[in-house]
């Protein structure tokens, strides 16, 4: 017999990731549109393969105030 290897956290508790192109296009049926400086920010993160930890902080230093 085959060992079960599903997981025992329900949904809620695993998380849920969404793409950047299904997140865009949930914000536009918002009516939300990022600007070009953020698109930009994102397409840098990606390109440097930042992860969750690094992209934050580049987009609190971007709206931080001196």
């Amino acid at each position: 017999m085959a060992s079960d290897t599903r997981s025992t956290k329900r949904p809620a508790e695993e998380g849920f990731l969404l793409g950047a192109e299904l997140f865009e296009q949930i914000s536009a049926v918002e009516g939300i549109e990022l600007s070009d400086e953020m698109r930009a920010r994102a397409k840098k993160a990606a390109r440097l393969g930042l992860s969750i930890e690094p992209r934050l902080e580049e987009i609190k230093k971007a709206y931080r105030k001196t």
